[in-house]
């Protein structure tokens, strides 16, 4: 029989108990899988503890408010959005809790169809991002001294003073929301909110309701009025991640508003003017997209006016050890292990690497060297090991000749023993055991619950 899939996990932050009791009926009408906690710090130790596919605040909490938790909860689990509830006509909350990173935001009171609607949007996005390029943590900085990496913050520099939109171009994983982050912090619109986009996460309905907003019985769920990302980003940058995956509808709503700083909302005829800054940002090839007509060529000649190219991993090399070091640092410190560093002469092995991925994928790497390293540094034979190391996947295809089992118990067997071999490694840290076979965390939760194993010290 196949089994059925997990139920969204839904941890409401909540001090009211009698509102917590609504919407924790609320919500289990709908399927999802309800946990109560009533402040910021229990919030996070429930995270830590569980895997958790959102998470519904409030801003107003006793001790540490709902905004502290944001940041704790994107700082270290940035895979699981968080969606905020904001008094009515608290838009100052909202626009602060969406500069932080937030999902999105609710206010109070706020209708049945609107907290369902708006929390499966946010796990929805969540899903598809999961493949995107990933959310920049605050406080991210640019780590390297290559000639290459310099041309960039020069770049940087100069675009900042202006007004002018820019489009930043590079592969996946290279920090193309660094750079648009990087443009905003030193504009004199730092001040003002830095709201980010994923246009690639979203249907085309629901990205034109997440840019624009939309008025009152727009559609099933628009119960009240609610404000889109563009006009929160009034007075500060609007980023645009992964613009070339938005559809030819959207793509003239966005030209006038890059032509015209006007727009109406979905289901509305008055007319919204904003000052907001546009930095878009892409990996594909938006010259060949206009050819094809998949991209409107006005929209491009828009859209790129300033150009900021990040390079890949592998066009500097010189870079690698530095940010190799940082992540080392930071897994390092996060796995419980601080005083955990790569030997100098490994460096070289590494700043090698094509590493397709680029930083990102160097990342991961480094993440694993220190999960798996056995002593207080990391050897050149560790990471040549590793970079030879076939994974799950490699070792499912490997056992695949073995007599008398099926296709799907040969990979049962091999998932189970991957589930055992990382608990082990990993002293049964769950964190650190998902990081090690490369899924989230609630793909891991699953498979434990799934293989028996969600006892497993």
């Amino acid at each position: 029989m196949a089994r059925q899939p997990f139920a969204e996990r839904v941890l409401v932050v909540e001090d009211d108990e009698a509102l917590g009791a609504v919407l924790k009926a609320l919500l289990e009408q709908e399927q999802f899988v309800i946990t109560i906690v009533t402040n910021a710090e229990a919030a996070l130790k429930a995270v830590e503890q569980a895997a958790f596919d959102v998470v519904l605040s409030d801003v107003r909490l006793p001790g540490n408010d709902g905004l502290w938790l944001l940041d704790h909860v994107l700082t270290r689990y940035a895979d699981i959005p968080v969606v905020m509830m904001t008094a009515h006509g608290s838009v100052a909350n909202a626009v602060e809790a969406m500069r932080r990173g937030a999902a999105d935001y609710v206010q109070k009171p706020f209708e049945r169809e609107e907290i369902v609607f708006v929390l499966k949007k946010a796990l929805l996005a969540s899903q598809r991002a999961r493949t995107l390029e990933p959310v920049a943590a605050p406080g991210r900085t640019f780590l390297g001294e290559s000639a290459a990496l310099a041309g960039v913050l020069e770049r940087i520099r100069k675009v900042a003073t202006s007004t002018a939109t820019v489009l930043v171009r590079g592969e996946s994983g290279t920090g193309k929301e660094l750079v648009a982050r990087a443009i905003h912090e030193a504009s004199h619109r730092a001040k003002g909110p830095f709201v980010a986009v994923h246009c690639g996460a979203l249907p085309e309905a629901l990205l034109e309701s997440e840019l624009f907003g939309y008025e009152k019985g727009a559609f099933t769920g628009a119960v009240a009025r609610k404000v889109g990302r563009v006009e929160l980003a009034h007075g500060g940058t609007l980023f645009l991640d992964e613009i070339g995956d938005i559809s030819p509808v959207v793509q003239v709503k966005l030209l006038r508003v890059l032509q015209e700083r006007a727009f109406e909302r979905v289901g509305g005829t008055e007319t919204v003017r904003v000052d907001v800054r546009f930095i878009a940002a892409t990996h594909r090839d938006l010259e060949a997209m206009v050819e094809s007509g998949t991209f409107r060529e006005d929209l491009f000649y828009r859209l790129n006016v300033v150009p900021v190219v990040v390079p890949p991993l592998r066009e500097r090399p010189a870079d690698v050890a530095m940010l190799a070091h940082h992540f080392a640092s930071v897994s390092a410190r996060d796995c419980g292990r601080p005083h955990v560093k790569i030997a100098e002469d490994a460096m070289a092995i590494l700043a090698v690497q094509p590493w397709p991925g680029n930083v990102r994928q160097l990342q991961n790497f480094v993440e694993r060297l220190i999960v798996l390293a056995d002593g207080a540094v990391i050897t050149r034979a560790d990471i040549e090991t590793e970079l030879v190391c076939p994974g799950p996947l490699a070792r499912a295809k490997a056992v695949a000749a073995v007599a008398g089992e099926s296709l799907e118990e040969q990979k049962r067997r091999t998932e189970h023993e991957a589930l055992v071999e990382a608990l082990g490694k990993s002293a049964g840290n769950r964190t650190l055991a998902a990081r090690l076979l490369g899924v989230s965390r609630r793909t891991l939760y699953n498979k434990l619950e799934e293989y028996g194993l969600a006892s497993e010290p």
